[in-house]
């Protein structure tokens, strides 16, 4: 078995966003940081990610609601600390997803339209 890193993009968004906004956020993380590996996002936001994991053969991994506030973010939006209680849903949930002493590749990034975020959180020492 060898060790290697998990890549997980995380993703927060609008109501209005569509799978094409989520699409144009994860191709930005991919440009910047290569291959991902998993998909995620918050259980209440979940059709909309699933769909896009369907289209690009991704797997997608769901966190608690609950659990986003306990999460340290880089970025703090105002509107997603008044709804969510976090900075960044798209970082909380990266990092969540990603599991205990993951790490932020860097702040959020926002799709093209603002519908959606994207962050990526490296898991280190994944054995397969």
């Amino acid at each position: 078995m060898k060790a290697r890193a998990l890549h997980v993009a995380g993703f927060g968004f609008r109501r209005e966003a569509t799978v094409g906004s989520l699409g144009q956020a994860l191709d930005q993380l991919i440009d910047q940081s290569g291959a991902i590996d998993k998909l995620a996002a918050a259980r209440s936001m979940l059709p909309l990610v699933e769909e896009l994991g369907r289209l690009r053969h991704i797997e997608v991994i769901a966190v608690s609601d609950a659990e986003l506030p306990t999460v340290t973010t880089l970025t703090h939006s105002a509107q997603s600390l008044q709804t969510r209680g976090t900075g960044s849903v798209a970082e909380a949930v990266a990092l969540l997803a990603a599991g205990p002493n993951a790490r932020l590749m860097g702040p959020r990034i926002i799709s093209a339209d603002r519908k959606a975020t994207a962050a990526l959180a490296l898991a280190e020492g994944i054995t397969e």
